[in-house]
Order: C-alpha cells, then structure tokens, then sequence
C-alpha cells in the first residue's frame, strides 16, 4: 500500500486544498474517501525510502508539525514576531488555562527543531504535563503535543501509544495521524505508516500531509512522485520556515539522485528563506564539496557544526577533512564523547553515530548498541547501519541479511547500495559489481570519504563504474 492523493487536490491545484481544509474541518465527506492513483500516472510504479521522518533533533530534517488543528481550543490572538514569547505571555497571562499551555509546549517544539536544542525539549514536557493536569480528560491537543514530543525524543513506541490514544479520541482530526505516522515510520512498519499518512493526507492536504506522504513515496522507491508531493508542499506552505524546509528536502532528493546543480538551487532557496535552515547549509557543503569547492564546503561545515554538532554533520565534515588527508581529532573526538554519553545513558541510539562509530573507533561497539536499537525498532535506517556495524566486526553474513532487509522497502540512496555492495563484495556474491555500480550511477559524489573505496572495490573486482 502506498499513500495517494486527493482528486480534486490533485488535479485543480491551490484552490482544492481550501476546499479539502474545509472538508477537514467540517469532518470526513464523500469527497475524503476518494483515492487517486495520479502520482503513479504521474510517475509510474515503483518503490523508495525514508530520509528520515521523525527524527526531529538528530536524524534528519525536521519535519513541519501542525497546530493542534480544528477546534482544538479557543481562539488566541495571533503572535507577534516570536511565537515562542507570546506563548509565555498567554500562559502568564491564563496560568489555569490548558490550551495556552498546549501552545507552549508547542511552541517550545518547534523551537527545538529550528535550533536542534535539546533542551527545550524538556521545557515542551513541562507544558504540556500542565495543560493534562488542568485538563486530564479529552485533551487531545496536549495528548498530540506529547506524541511529537516521543517522535523528537526518538522515544517512538511511546509516540505511538500517544498517536493511537489521539487517533481514537478524535478519528476525524488530523493531528494525531501526523504523530502516529512519524512514529510507524521510524519503527519500521511501513504499512502503518502509510495508511496513516493517508489519513492524515485525507483530512488536511497541506504541508505537513504532503512532506509526510513524500516521506511514503520516497520509503517505497518512489522517488518522482516524492518529488511531485514535495513541490505541493512547497505550494501550501504560508511561512518562510515551511517553505525552507520543502526546498531542503527537494534538495535531498535531487543530491540523492545526483543532480548536483539542482539541489545546489534548492539548498540556496532554503537559505534565502530561513538562513538558519541546518540542514539546507549541510547539503549546500555537500554540493561545494562535490563540485570542485571542498575548502569553502569545510568552512561551511565548521560554521554549522559551531552552530549545531549534531552527528551528520561532525561525521559528514570528518569525513570530508579525511578525504584531503587534514586533521579531523576535533570533530572526532565529539563523536566519541557523543558515543560515551550514548552509552552511559541507555537512551535511543542515532543510526549516523554509529556509522562513525563502525567506520572510525570500535565497530563491536556500534553492534552491541544497534543491536539493542534493532530491538526497539525495525526501520530501515537501522537495519543498514547494524549491517554494516557487523561488516566492519566480521560478520558478514549476519550484515548481509541486515542489508537486505534495508533494501527491502526499495529505496533506492547510493550509501545503502555501498555498504550493500561492499559485503556482498566480501562474501563473493556475484551481486556486489551491480550494487556498487548503482551507488555510484546515484550519485557519483554522494561521500567524498565513501566513493574512492567504491570505486577502488570496482576496481578489485575487475568492474568499471557505469554512467
């Protein structure tokens, strides 16, 4: 099962959405139940993956959420420039009301995914504890405001639980959907995921239903009609933040595939929209890096990283400085403090650490830990990262079977090939050439770190890449 869109969205533009928002607010009509097969006239069956979802502070890009929706409490009055403060001010100035302290602990969410700060986090908690206590009973939105809450924290069976008890209260909003699908997602069941998505997408075709149904696509190989529901997102969005964040992903996707001048583009319109968009400053490094400019990709990286050392980043500037034979003790040695405080805490385990836990420290660490993830979630992410945690351990066998449950939802991402082609390559499998091959016909230049090993194993194996 794959996500579809709504017909008349579909097929009439911006103008159906109004009408399809309507229709959410005014509960599920006959218009809702149609389904659409048009992004795969569109673009054809396939299959795709997940750049990840949920992981709102360390996996990936964060996703738009959305408000608590229709009805979910009174009307406030609009915020001046910073939402956040004027939060604080309607909670000083309702400290009995539960909704303004739903609204606070979604404000301090969504400042936690523009900053990657943790520790608003904790202050989201906080509020959203109050708004229960106040209101224990039928309180959807704090209930929904506590599932994003799991999905940013990774704590992703508990954001299911949340997203169900939601989903249950009020099946006919779309909040709940939005959590529940980030959570299945992450946890690796993707027909769950996809049929939350489609719900969620049935009662609010807008942002946050359309970046979650490019998520689907793009998880079941489907990566045009990705591309197709991204760029309706983008035509939804109504702030600069929503809008940066659609052009990020479209750059994703166009680097994922190798279109490197493309995605430049995407990275560039981010930026000009939100200058603090993280994750459009690491893929405009990556596309400096890949054509020919890899000192200015460094400086761009060090600023990020000052800014925000989240592992993708120490390890994709680490990785970058390795490839030019430069000093990269510093960058190293946060990741393994980040390993260290992993470790101590027994919390959820990052799949991109323990990538660089496999490649650049102890590989049986990165196993033992993955392992322990692989209990608490079957995604796709982990499925790779544990498998090539176990090839660099060794066990190539066991990493194989790893491998190809990772490719089993048919995203088609040039590292997965690489590290797919790499043990196959160690085994013997006649496979190995093609898989290499297809990373590299992705991208050509998807690692600075990872494509000379690729093409140097082609070139063990008596292969050449293809265009």
């Amino acid at each position: 099962m794959t996500v579809d869109l709504p017909e008349a969205e579909a097929e009439a533009g911006a103008g159906a959405e109004a009408e399809a928002e309507a229709e959410a607010e005014a509960g599920p009509g006959p218009a809702q139940g149609r389904r659409l097969r048009w992004l795969a006239r569109v673009a054809g069956a396939g299959a795709l993956v997940l750049a990840c979802a949920g992981g709102l502070l360390a996996l990936g890009p964060a996703a738009p959420t959305a408000g608590p929706g229709p009805g979910a409490g009174q009307a406030v009055p609009a915020p001046p420039g910073d939402p956040l403060a004027a939060a604080r001010a309607a909670v000083r100035d309702r400290p009995q009301d539960p909704y303004a302290w739903e609204q606070l602990g979604l404000a301090d969410l969504d400042r936690a995914r523009l900053t990657l700060d943790a520790a608003r986090l904790a202050d989201a908690d906080q509020a959203f504890q109050r708004s229960l206590v106040l209101k224990p009973q039928g309180n959807y939105g704090a209930l929904v405001g506590t599932g994003m809450l799991a999905n940013a924290r990774h704590e992703f069976a508990a954001a299911r639980t949340a997203g169900e008890r939601a989903t249950a209260l009020a099946p006919d909003r779309p909040t709940g959907y939005l959590v529940l699908a980030d959570a299945e997602i992450q946890l690796g069941d993707y027909p769950a995921a996809t049929a939350a998505t489609q719900r969620l997408l049935d009662l609010a075709p807008t942002v946050p239903g359309y970046t979650r149904a490019a998520y689907d696509l793009e998880t079941h190989g489907r990566a045009e009609e990705a591309e197709i529901a991204l760029r309706r997102a983008l035509d939804s969005a109504e702030s600069a933040g929503d809008s940066a964040f659609c052009e990020h992903r479209l750059g994703d996707l166009a680097w994922d595939h190798g279109r490197l001048e493309e995605a430049g583009d995407h990275y560039r319109r981010a930026l000009a929209q939100a200058p603090d968009d993280y994750y459009a400053q690491a893929g405009l490094a990556r596309v400096l890096a890949a054509t020919g400019r890899p000192d200015q990709a460094a400086e761009h990286y060090r600023e990020l990283v000052a800014h925000a050392p989240t592992p993708q980043f120490l390890l994709e500037l680490t990785e970058l400085q390795l490839s030019r034979n430069q000093d990269a003790s510093p960058q190293l040695t946060a990741l393994a403090a980040e390993v260290r405080l992993l470790d101590a805490s027994g919390g959820p385990v990052d799949p991109v650490l323990m990538l660089y836990q496999a490649d650049h420290a102890d590989p049986s660490v990165a196993v033992r830990l993955l392992r322990e993830e692989w209990a608490r979630r079957k995604s796709v992410l982990v499925a790779d990262a544990l498998g090539w945690a176990l090839h660099r351990s060794g066990q190539d066998v066991e990493a194989l079977d790893l491998l190809h449950l990772a490719a089993a939802t048919n995203w088609h991402t040039p590292l997965f090939a690489y590290h797919r082609g790499t043990v196959e390559a160690a085994l013997h499998r006649p496979e190995a050439v093609a898989d290499l091959r297809e990373a590299l016909a992705l991208n050509p230049h998807f690692s600075p770190f990872d494509v000379p090993l690729t093409e140097r194993l082609l070139g063990e194996l008596g292969a050449a890449p293809q265009g």
